[in-house]
C-alpha cells in the first residue's frame, strides 16, 4: 500500500451547483473549513453563492461552458487559494481526468483515486472486477461491435434484454429490447444518446429482469485499507430509470440478504483499493430474491441523506476526513440502523405532461418543518429555477421509528410543502405514498410506469368526465 500522506484542508472549492453545493458548504462549515463556490453566470445569485465564503464565475450558463470545463475549474480553485476540490455528484464527479488534473495541480480531490474511478466507471470493466470479487452479475455481454452482435447475445440469453451504455448513468443510453425486430433501432438510439451524454457510444447488453428491485449499498473507505458499509437503500420507485423516492432500510431485504449484499459490496470496494464514499448498485429479482451486481457510483449519491438519517453519520464530512488522510471515524460494528427514512425528490416538472421540466420564478416557497423532517435545497421564495440544468429543486427527507410512521410523516410534510410558480412533483409523490402497493413495500422498478401512471391517468380522465357532466 502507498504510504498515506495526511493533509490539512483549510479551503474547499465546490465544483458543483444546486442543493449538493449547499450540502457541501454546510459540511465544510461544520468542520471549520472555508469554501469557494465555482458557479456559472446563471447561479451567481444562488444559495451556494450566498453561503460560501467566496464565489467565482466559471463561465456562461450552459454546463459545457462552465461546470464541465476542467481547466477553468482547476485554475479557479488554485487562484482562490483552495487546498481541495469537492465535485459533488453529476458533472465531473466521476471523470478520472478531473481527479488527475486536480492532483497534478496540487489539489486534493475529495473522492476516490483516478484509478478507482477508471476501473468502476466503465461498466464492462466493473462487471469483470465484480465477478473476480465473487459478486454475481446479470447474464450479459462485453462491448458490442454492432447490432448483429447484440442479436446473437440476446438470442443466447433470451429476450427481453437491456441495452446499456458502458459509460452511462441516470437511465441515459439505455433501452429495453423485447424482440429481434427492435434491436437495430434500440442500438442506434442508445449509442447516439450515450455519445451525446458521455462522449462514448459503446454499448453492452444484459438480461432484463422484469420484476426487479433496485437496491444499493453505501460503502465508505479510507486510505488505510478500511472499508465499511452503511446498510442499503431501496430505490425501486423510479420512472425511466430515474429514481423518484428512496428509503432506508429496504422493506424487501431480510437480515441475511442485508449481510450478504453488504459483504459483497465491501469485498468489491476493498478489491479495487477504494476510498471515499461510493455506492454499489444491485438489481434483485423480486421473484426469487437473487441479487446481481449492476454498477458502482464512485461519488456521493443524491439519496445519501436517508443513509445519514438511519445511521447518524455525516457522509460528506466523512468524505472530507478521508481525503485528509485520516482513518474512518467508525468501524463496521459502529453502524447500527435506527428507524426508517424516506426521501422524495421534488422536481420542477409537470407529471401530468410526461414530467415536462417547468423552470421559472418561485413566487411562494413555504417548506415543511417539524420533528424528523429535513429539507436539502438551494431554493427560496423569489428564486428563479434556471432552464439549463437538472430540474431537482429539493430533497424532502423524513425519519421516524417505523416505516409506517415514516410514510405518514412524509405525507404530512408533502401536504405542508407549498410552492407557487413552477409546476412540481409534490402531488405526484403524495399519490404514490397513498397507494397500497407502496404501503406494502411491493414496488418494483417498472411499477410506476406499468401500474401507477396508467391508473393515475385513468382516474384523472374519469374525474374530468364527471366535471363535464356536472
Amino acid at each position: 500500500m502507498v504510504p498515506v500522506v495526511k493533509h490539512d484542508i483549510r479551503r474547499v472549492f465546490v465544483a458543483n451547483r444546486g442543493e449538493i453545493a449547499v450540502r457541501i458548504i454546510r459540511a465544510c462549515r461544520s468542520l471549520g473549513i472555508e469554501t469557494v463556490a465555482g458557479l456559472s453566470e446563471a447561479d451567481v445569485e444562488s444559495q451556494a453563492a450566498r453561503l460560501a465564503d467566496q464565489h467565482v464565475v466559471l463561465g456562461p450558463p450552459p454546463a459545457s461552458e462552465s461546470y464541465l470545463k476542467i481547466a477553468n475549474l482547476v485554475r479557479a480553485a488554485k487562484e482562490s487559494g483552495c487546498d481541495a476540490v469537492h465535485p459533488g455528484y453529476g458533472f465531473l464527479s466521476e471523470r478520472p481526468a478531473f481527479a488527475r488534473a486536480c492532483a497534478e495541480a496540487g489539489l486534493i480531490f475529495i473522492g476516490p483515486s483516478p484509478e478507482a474511478i477508471d476501473a468502476m466507471g466503465d461498466k464492462i470493466t466493473a462487471v469483470g472486477l465484480a465477478a473476480k470479487a465473487g459478486v454475481p452479475r446479470v447474464p450479459g455481454s462485453g462491448a458490442l461491435a454492432d447490432p448483429e452482435a447484440a442479436r446473437r447475445i440476446a438470442a443466447d440469453i433470451g429476450y427481453p434484454v437491456l441495452m446499456k451504455a458502458t459509460a452511462g448513468g441516470g437511465g441515459r443510453g439505455m433501452r429495453v429490447v423485447r424482440s429481434d425486430d427492435e434491436v437495430e433501432a434500440a442500438f442506434k438510439s442508445a449509442s447516439s444518446e450515450a455519445q451525446s451524454a458521455f462522449g462514448d457510444a459503446t454499448l453492452y447488453v444484459e438480461k432484463f429482469i422484469e420484476k426487479a428491485r433496485h437496491i444499493e449499498i453505501q460503502v465508505m473507505g479510507d486510505q488505510h485499507g478500511n472499508v465499511v458499509h452503511l446498510g442499503e437503500r431501496e430505490c425501486s420507485t423510479q420512472r425511466r430509470h430515474q429514481k423518484l423516492i428512496e428509503e432506508a432500510p429496504s422493506p424487501f431485504l431480510s437480515n441475511d440478504m442485508r449481510v450478504q449484499m453488504g459483504e459483497a459490496a465491501v469485498g468489491l470496494a476493498r478489491n479495487v483499493g477504494y476510498f471515499g464514499a461510493g455506492t454499489i448498485e444491485f438489481v434483485v429479482d423480486d421473484r426469487d430474491g437473487k441479487f446481481y451486481f449492476l454498477e458502482m457510483n464512485t461519488r456521493i449519491q443524491v439519496e445519501h441523506p436517508v443513509t445519514e438519517e438511519v445511521t447518524g453519520r455525516d457522509l460528506v464530512a466523512e468524505q472530507i476526513r478521508v481525503a485528509c488522510g485520516l482513518p474512518l471515524s467508525f468501524s463496521q460494528q459502529d453502524i447500527v440502523l435506527d428507524g426508517h427514512a424516506i426521501e422524495c425528490r421534488i422536481n420542477a416538472e409537470d407529471p401530468d405532461k410526461n414530467f415536462l421540466p417547468r423552470p421559472g420564478r418561485i413566487d411562494r416557497w413555504q417548506p415543511p418543518s417539524g420533528v424528523g423532517v429535513r429539507l436539502d435545497t438551494h431554493c427560496h421564495e423569489g428564486y428563479t429555477v434556471p432552464p439549463y440544468y437538472d430540474s431537482l429543486i429539493a430533497k424532502l427527507i423524513v425519519h421516524a421509528p417505523t416505516r409506517a410512521d415514516a410514510i405518514a410523516r412524509m405525507s404530512r410534510a408533502l401536504a405542508d410543502f407549498h410552492i407557487e410558480g413552477p409546476a412540481t412533483t409534490i402531488a405526484f409523490h403524495e399519490a404514490v405514498l397513498e397507494h397500497d402497493d407502496f404501503a406494502k413495500g411491493q414496488v418494483t422498478t417498472r411499477w410506476v410506469e406499468d401500474t401507477f401512471i396508467p391508473a393515475r391517468k385513468a382516474a384523472l380522465k374519469a374525474a374530468k368526465a364527471v366535471e363535464v357532466q356536472s
